[in-house]
């Protein structure tokens, strides 16, 4: 089982986000992610709260081996070449540690705050799927002009290229069976979501029938979902049983709100045994 953290950026500093990251590092954890937004989701409104992706460039060049990535990237918020050289960046001075999150986003009052554009949902998963068109053509090279509803670009073309090729894995953010599956279909390496396992199952079985219409292998898509630390650690595992009894091979672990303690004896008691598993 392959186990992740999230390390929740919001209301800290960048100190101890430090040492949150070089702690997961060294715990064994597979991978470190921080969020795409720019005002805090809990507590003081006016808290600190980081940016994602010069903040993973300063967590890329202060690690070695951990894996990073933004769970997931809001469309709304960069231009899709912009977020290309951003993730190029990323997987040089990591190099290749890089996993490419991205999503529709959903903060409105965010966006409403700080100016940014807020279309309706089925005006955001357009720009995902031109996002993940015009992204993974940069980064593989295609070197050819693209022409969507949103954007439109002369030459897909930047320097250089990633280190991961063709590019990094693209993880997708989605829940929506209607539009956003048919989507994690054709374009992810790695589908994450939420719910239960009953409920993950059911939209699994889907997903498969959807990539094979795309022409795609179901068992190239991986799953992901995020897990909850604050459970007892009898029922955590028994909860990681059955998401690995319904296709789960990727989780992703919110950092707990019993704080150090707790991640500390996740990392002694518990993590060898998911990760082994």
């Amino acid at each position: 089982m392959y186990v992740g953290v999230d390390v929740s950026q919001h209301q800290l500093p960048w100190e101890e986000l430090l040492r949150r990251v070089r702690f997961a590092e060294d715990a064994g954890f597979a991978s470190v992610w921080v969020f795409d937004h720019f005002t805090p989701l809990y507590g003081d409104p006016e808290g600190p709260c980081l940016e994602a992706w010069t903040l993973l460039a300063a967590l890329a060049a202060s690690t070695a081996r951990v894996r990073l990535g933004v769970l997931v990237t809001g469309v709304t918020y960069r231009h899709p070449s912009l977020l290309a050289a951003e993730a190029v960046t990323v997987d040089h001075v990591s190099g290749g540690r890089l996993d490419l999150g991205i999503g529709a986003a959903w903060f409105e009052a965010e966006h409403r705050r700080l100016g940014f554009d807020f279309p309706p949902t089925g005006e955001r998963i357009d720009r995902l799927e031109e996002h993940l068109q015009i992204v993974t053509a940069l980064l593989a090279g295609a070197d050819r002009p693209f022409t969507g509803r949103t954007y439109r670009l002369e030459q897909t073309r930047y320097r250089p290229l990633p280190v991961q090729r063709p590019h990094p894995p693209i993880w997708i953010g989605a829940s929506g069976e209607r539009r956003m599956l048919p989507l994690v279909a054709r374009h992810a390496d790695v589908w994450h979501s939420f719910g239960s396992p009953d409920d993950l199952a059911r939209k699994s079985a889907l997903l498969d029938g959807m990539a094979r219409e795309a022409g795609r292998d179901p068992a190239a898509i991986a799953r992901s979902t995020s897990l909850s630390l604050s459970e007892p650690w009898d029922e955590l595992r028994a909860t990681v049983d059955r998401l690995r009894g319904v296709g789960v091979s990727s989780l992703i672990a919110s950092w707990p709100a019993e704080g150090w303690p707790r991640i500390e004896e996740l990392a002694d008691k518990v993590l060898p045994d998911l990760a082994a598993a």
